[in-house]
């Protein structure tokens, strides 16, 4: 197949080009500059410069491909609501493209979807779309292009990981340095999923290539891992202490960080492990945060 790539030159969109070009697919991602496009055309792929905030420019090279595996996402937290809104513009658009096509079309969301609020691990088969996570949005605008004829398939993802970034966790490390303490909630009970982005980047081809119209697919190789045992490790590799807060003493720690510090995001995969035979084999979180480098964690 002929694949549109978003965020082809980004930590999980690289290795997603990566993995279907050696799978024998062509692939055209959507990459920001041109030292991007450069090094993706180096890989043998073709380039089409764009940016999520002018989808209107780009989107009409999706109409000479079978695909699309839409990864990119704005990653600035501190601007999550506004961000997440314009995934769902961009999925909007993207979906005109494709109507009255039988072109699947992947999109990222994130593992809370899928929590039903009984304290059990998110799953797949569970949406509420009246869910307070602002990443709704991205699977309601799927929903609504499902509804209207589209394959929409929908991968969520954890805490996704290598020696070099870890998700939320990436902003949680410089902010425990600046603060010479690596803080935890309570007894840090809350959990967080996770999986190594090269296990998570061989998902994305699996769904496309044996998943099914409509399916949510959880990218979770660790269903819970305590956000103690992530303090201390991060504590450990910056050569700080680990130490319990109040819950009310959140949000003057954390800042914006303050509204995912006492979260529990426990997901579990097992039900996409078995649909696809997904079987991640990467590094756990808790070992790629005891290799990675702190000596140049930036305040």
């Amino acid at each position: 197949m002929h694949v549109f790539v978003t965020g082809a030159s980004g930590f999980i969109g690289s290795r997603v080009v990566k993995n279907l070009l050696r799978q024998g697919h062509q692939v055209t991602g959507l990459v920001r500059s041109e030292q991007a496009a450069a090094v993706l055309t180096a890989r043998g792929a073709k380039a089409q410069r764009g940016t999520l905030e002018n989808p209107q420019e780009w989107v009409s090279a999706i109409g000479q491909c079978d695909a699309v595996i839409h990864t990119a996402f704005d990653h600035d937290f501190s601007h999550f609501v506004a961000n997440c809104e314009k995934d769902r513009q961009v999925i909007r658009a993207i979906g005109a493209i494709l109507a009255g096509s039988d072109k699947p079309l992947i999109i990222t969301s994130g593992t809370g979807m899928g929590d039903d609020d009984s304290g059990q691990p998110a799953r797949e088969e569970n949406f509420n779309p009246a869910h307070p996570n602002p990443r709704v949005a991205s699977e309601l605008a799927g929903n609504a292009l499902l509804e209207s004829g589209i394959d929409v398939r929908v991968v969520r993802l954890p805490q996704v990981h290598d020696t070099q970034r870890q998700g939320l966790i990436s902003y949680y490390i410089p902010l425990a340095k600046e603060k010479g303490v690596a803080a935890y909630i309570n007894e840090g009970q809350n959990c967080w999923s996770a999986a190594h982005v090269d296990d998570v980047a061989e998902l994305y081809v699996k769904v496309l290539e044996k998943g099914a119209r409509g399916k949510r697919y959880h990218a979770v190789a660790e269903e819970a891992i305590p956000s103690r045992q992530i303090a201390e490790v991060v504590a450990t590799g910056l050569g700080i202490p680990a130490r319990s807060l109040q819950p009310n003493q959140a949000e003057a720690h954390f800042g914006w960080f303050a509204i995912f510090a006492n979260i529990d995001l426990r997901a579990s995969g097992e039900w996409t492990r078995n649909q696809l035979n997904w079987q991640p084999t990467g590094p756990g979180l808790i070992e790629d945060l005891s290799r990675m480098d702190y000596t140049h964690v930036a305040h």
